[in-house]
């Protein structure tokens, strides 16, 4: 997760137009072709969508619809989301499954976050389960206690306001085991202590 000093992974007045946020964009110049950006950068890139079994996300990370689905949506991706694996898209609203490109596949939970989870954790079997944001289901993960590792790509930006992560999570048990740092950000790999690599 992209986030800024002030520990926003969102700017304020996400919208349709500006899915980040007000100066959300900013969190994550340093994997979207910012000059400045080294070779610290690009492993932490190397792993911001390293192949897992499935997917857990929010649907404000799915898409700016809210309430009834009264438009065809189908990601901000295109039509090859770059996950290539089952998605469990967390929403209060019911919707057929969609079928992309490359293997991806939405599928969208109205149970909550731990039916998403065990979903996620039966479709994955060994491969693994990611949870792809936004802030709200890394907050619900935090909680729920399934997260073994959590990459936090710090940028040297303050927002003010947003989308926390940490908010309403009273306890953090996962211990920094590395870091890689450029002019963009630091990026902090966090483990759960007994948890594999």
């Amino acid at each position: 997760m992209s986030i800024s000093l002030d520990g926003f992974v969102a700017g304020p007045d996400q919208s349709r137009d500006n899915p980040l946020g007000k100066r959300g964009r900013e969190l994550h110049t340093w994997h979207l072709g910012d000059e400045r950006a080294n070779e610290a950068d690009a492993t932490a890139a190397s792993r911001l969508l390293r192949p897992r079994g499935a997917y857990v996300m929010g649907r404000n990370m799915f898409g700016p619809i809210r309430g009834e689905w009264d438009e065809e949506w189908s990601g901000w991706w295109g039509p090859e989301p770059p996950y290539h694996a089952p998605v469990f898209v967390l929403t209060h609203h019911a919707h057929a499954p969609i079928e992309m490109e490359g293997g991806t596949t939405f599928h969208f939970v109205t149970d909550g976050f731990d039916a998403a989870y065990a979903e996620a954790r039966e479709t994955a079997g060994a491969d693994g389960v990611d949870i792809a944001g936004g802030a709200s289901t890394v907050r619900q993960a935090l909680l729920a206690g399934v997260i073994d590792e959590l990459w936090l790509d710090i940028a040297p930006v303050l927002l003010g306001s947003g989308e926390g992560i940490f908010d309403g999570v009273a306890e953090f048990d996962l211990e920094p085991v590395e870091v890689l740092h450029s002019p963009l950000a630091t990026h902090i790999c966090y483990r759960r202590a007994g948890a594999r690599p």
